[in-house]
């Protein structure tokens, strides 16, 4: 037993070593093992050298590939919900559309009781056609109104021509009964002073009592054409009176015509005024007829109806009736880090995972938000305190399909997604 202990030591590689550092030789089976130990261990080393090379190699193409693009989690499908209000107050009379289903544009959705607006524009037409008429009149008055003015002006000064000359008429008339006086008075005169002198020349009958007679029935005649030149001198005095009165008058109506312009004036202004009416009851019309088209809510775009009314409700203006989303319109809004954004610019692709549907849309990166998620909240944050933290920022992207990526219509606004952005 001792002697195979010893014979198993003196073929270990321990004692082959010793054996060797003093000098002898080793055996034959000593050296064949290690010469295999030798192989195993380089085998082994160019084996762990050429697993950490591989590992490399794919760390540098996974490393190089994760450096192509940029993704997050924080991503949602956004677009535009159109609210449909009324316009008008009333009565809903039909809801032509229920939730969720899908209309084109200009679809009718509800009606609203249009009698109410139906009467307003037939008291609207009634009004425009009566401001009508009364323009048209307005406007007939003008150009006889002007014509009226021109002949009444010529008319009175002519009129004011013919009361002068018959002033002057009149006056030469006076100025002749006057004459007429004078010369009757004098004959008168001289009457008297024959019948005084035939009188003293009959008493002492120097003179027939015949030419006595007719001295006195001259002197008498005489005295009475006194009488009727007097008579005929105050008539005419009368008729130059009347004749400054008339034209007095006269004046008073060339003064009178020659306001005719203003008056052509006042008529073209109500004329005016006529025609200014006329479009105001045109525009009530307008709008009356408005008002009645507005009893109609029609779809503004084609999409998926969520509807907020029903028959029987009295609805005001301004009130939301229903919301149309349009899906042919839909993107995305990705918030990455701000520390993502170094290499990121419009154009560059994207593909967009969608997690309800497991599958892969194409789009682009369209724009880049001015400022970040938190500066758009009801409350944005104030940096300038004493215990501030850095926190870093998300700022929202605007990623666009590609077109005919969405043909489908199976987005839906708010749905989660993953965008990755490839920068390189």
């Amino acid at each position: 037993m001792a002697e195979q202990t010893q014979i198993d030591r003196a073929d270990t590689p321990t004692e082959n070593i010793s054996a060797t550092a003093t000098g002898e030789m080793p055996s034959p089976k000593l050296a064949k093992e290690r010469e295999i130990a030798t192989k195993k261990r380089s085998r082994l080393g160019l084996i762990v050298l050429g697993i950490v090379a591989v590992l490399a190699i794919a760390g540098f193409f996974v490393w190089r590939y994760m450096n192509r693009y940029e993704d997050t989690d924080d991503a949602q499908v956004d677009g535009h919900i159109n609210n449909v209000s009324a316009r008008v107050s009333g009565y809903v009379l039909k809801v032509n559309v229920d939730d969720n289903q899908y209309v084109q544009k200009g679809a009718v959705l509800v009606e609203i009781d249009p009698r109410d607006y139906q009467v307003a524009l037939e008291r609207a037409k009634a009004e425009l056609a009566d401001a009508q008429a009364t323009a048209q009149a307005m406007n007939l008055n003008v150009p006889v109104e002007t014509i009226g003015t021109t002949t009444q002006v010529s008319t009175s000064e002519a009129d004011l021509q013919v009361t002068e000359a018959g002033v002057a008429a009149a006056q030469g008339q006076l100025n002749s009964a006057r004459a007429q006086l004078q010369q009757a008075e004098a004959n008168n005169a001289r009457a008297q002073a024959d019948v005084a002198r035939y009188s003293a020349l009959v008493a002492k009958d120097e003179v027939s009592r015949q030419l006595y007679d007719q001295a006195e029935a001259t002197a008498k005649a005489g005295a009475a054409a006194v009488e009727g030149a007097r008579a005929a001198v105050a008539a005419t005095e009368q008729q130059v009176a009347q004749a400054r009165s008339r034209v007095n008058q006269a004046q008073a109506a060339v003064q009178y015509s020659h306001t005719g312009p203003q008056q052509v004036a006042a008529t073209q202004a109500r004329a005016r005024a006529a025609i200014a009416a006329v479009q105001q009851k045109k525009a009530a019309l307008d709008q009356a007829q408005l008002d009645l088209d507005y009893c109609t809510v029609v779809a503004p775009v084609a999409g998926v109806v969520n509807k907020r009314v029903e028959v029987g409700m009295n609805v005001q203006p301004g009130q939301t009736l229903l919301a149309v989303v349009p899906l042919e319109d839909v993107w995305v809004t990705a918030n990455f880090k701000e520390t993502q954004l170094g290499r990121m610019k419009a154009g560059q692709r994207a593909t967009i995972a969608v997690d309800a549907y497991g599958r892969e849309y194409q789009g682009h990166v369209e724009s880049i938000a001015g400022a970040t998620g938190a500066q758009f909240s009801l409350l944005p944050p104030e940096n300038a305190t004493g215990n501030y933290v850095k926190v870093v920022q998300r700022i929202p992207v605007k990623i666009v399909l590609d077109a005919g990526e969405n043909n489908d219509h199976l987005l839906r606004l708010g749905m989660s997604v993953e965008p990755k952005v490839w920068v390189r």
